[in-house]
């Protein structure tokens, strides 16, 4: 004999397959890029994407202490010889420069100039107006406890990648996997 779910069930995957179609139509957001795409029409035209992951990676590694190449590529999830690069441009746009480390004269950090320093925050203005234009009906209650959910769901978000990064067998970049 079956037995019918309780209803609090059928509401709880009604909840999650609820997320799970948000996400979707929020990654095609993010795939493309739109808040970025957005910025960079209205504040550099000649930057890349990346070029502000770059930035944005700087700003959010110098709190914890001195960022290096390696820092960016980590908080960029990318390779460090393209985060090198990367780098290296915004060096030559003047946005970045090099120095040697406080601590240690032989490791090189990557510090934002003033120049970066402003198109950090032209691009956080654009960001910050677009999400106020999305949360300007909201309830001041209720951003407050969506600013924690949603910072709650992307920090699991991002413990659930990581941690399935480090079970994953590391392929060498251009090799199939087994």
């Amino acid at each position: 004999m079956k037995t019918e779910p309780p209803a609090d069930t059928d509401e709880a995957e009604a909840n999650r397959a609820a997320i799970g179609r948000s996400m979707g139509r929020w990654r095609l957001l993010i795939g493309r890029r739109v808040l970025a795409r957005l910025a960079i029409k209205n504040v550099a035209p000649d930057l890349e994407i990346t070029h502000l992951d770059v930035l944005d990676a700087v700003s959010r590694g110098e709190p914890e202490g001195e960022v290096t190449v390696g820092t960016i590529a980590e908080l960029m999830m990318i390779d460090p010889s393209r985060a090198s690069r990367i780098v290296a441009d915004m060096v030559a746009r003047g946005a970045l420069r090099r120095e040697a480390s406080q601590t240690d004269a032989r490791r090189i950090i990557v510090v934002m100039t003033d120049l970066g320093r402003q198109l950090m925050f032209e691009v956080k203005a654009v960001k910050r107006g677009v999400i106020e234009s999305i949360l300007s009906d909201w309830p001041e209650e209720d951003v407050a406890v969506f600013s924690g959910l949603f910072d709650r769901f992307v920090t699991g978000f991002e413990k659930v990648y990581l941690a399935r990064e480090k079970e994953a067998p590391q392929t060498p970049p251009g090799k199939p996997e087994a």
